[in-house]
């Protein structure tokens, strides 16, 4: 169910309530900003969909995103505003749903998540086979919302895995590390292993909160 197009009364008492995290940010040159804001709100709903009863609320769009603000479009409020727009959120929305838990999209907000331990959230793990803007995402992506992607723009981006290039990426950025913004390869992607990863991502979620 929908909070957003849901009534007051129909909102009262609900035991759980699903809301979406995600970031504007760069993506490579064939993603869109809001990939992890898709890819987070239909986590939610696959997530909904298994529990009978539970709210998807609106998504958050807006997330920690410093390390992509060398590229254009990136919008980040930084882990500071964001903890305190997540824990406020939390306390109205407990005041009549029993449960709130976070759906997490993207790797740059586990700081503000982790800040205050008012605040309940699961990871839509992408990064089982690359980082970023790579085979995982592009794969969701084109099984998600194909019109959004421009495959004919798609390139590797640096392969290295996270520990290999965390100390330059601390210091510079992404662009640091990958001129185009992609970690990881989106060769070989398509809208079938975008289907397996969000079923995986659904699964693991869904036995966390059982």
């Amino acid at each position: 169910m929908t909070l957003g197009e849901a009534t007051s009364a129909e909102a009262s008492g609900a035991w759980l309530v699903l809301v979406p995290v995600g970031s504007i940010e760069q993506h490579g040159p064939h993603l869109p900003l809001d990939t992890d804001v898709v890819i987070a709100t239909a986590v939610a709903h696959g997530v909904a969909a298994e529990l009978p009863g539970t709210w998807v609320a609106p998504p958050i769009p807006y997330g920690s995103s410093g390390e992509h603000q060398s590229f254009p479009g990136t919008s980040s409020i930084g882990t500071e505003a964001l903890t305190h727009v997540l824990v406020e959120l939390a306390r109205s929305m407990r005041t009549w749903a029993r449960r709130v838990v976070f759906v997490n999209g993207h790797g740059g907000n586990v700081a503000a998540l982790d800040a205050s331990d008012e605040l309940e959230w699961v990871a839509c793990a992408t990064e089982s086979h690359d980082l970023h803007a790579g085979f995982t995402e592009t794969s969701l992506m084109l099984r998600l919302r194909p019109e959004s992607v421009r495959l004919e723009l798609a390139e590797a981006g640096n392969p290295q895995r996270l520990r290999e290039i965390l100390p330059a990426m601390r210091t510079g950025g992404v662009a640091a590390v990958s001129p185009n913004g992609v970690l990881g390869d989106p060769a070989g992607a398509s809208p079938a292993a975008g289907d397996r990863a969000l079923s995986a991502m659904v699964a693991e979620i869904v036995r966390a909160l059982s």
